[in-house]
């Protein structure tokens, strides 16, 4: 069963990575756009880089179409949100027109979702895996 995209129609994905978690929506516009938390992409994330890893899934796709996205990002640090901002987008485009992105978005390596985490604490020890100091005596 194929869906007809339609102008009002949104597409809607999540993606994670360590602790952060981006609800993200794209809905075709006339240019693209992005609302991150309300606010502009510019305004949410500070360096280029960033902008750039959020941007990347639109790029890699190269899907004729362009995007509002809108997302909300919660948990986790500024990179990590922007990494999870990007797996969102992918999910979201990969919704949209699955057999113009999906070997792309893949060879890219956005599809995936990054299970690397914090190690947690452990008892009896400072960190993760730092000992107290040893003494003999």
């Amino acid at each position: 069963m194929i869906e007809k995209k339609s102008k009002d129609k949104y597409f809607e994905a999540v993606g994670r990575r360590k602790t952060s978690v981006a609800r993200v929506r794209i809905t075709e516009a006339k240019a693209t756009s992005f609302s991150v938390n309300d606010k502009k992409l510019e305004e949410y994330f500070n360096t280029k880089e960033l902008q750039a890893v959020a941007n990347d899934a639109l790029k890699k796709s190269e899907v004729g179409s362009k995007f509002f996205v809108s997302a909300i990002l919660k948990g986790g640090g500024v990179s990590g949100q922007a990494d999870a901002l990007r797996h969102g987008i992918s999910r979201a485009l990969l919704k949209f027109d699955e057999e113009a992105t999906k070997r792309k978005l893949k060879k890219a390596g956005f599809l995936k979702r990054d299970p690397r985490m914090k190690e947690r604490k452990k008892p009896g020890l400072k960190k993760a895996r730092k000992a107290p100091q040893w003494s003999k005596r």
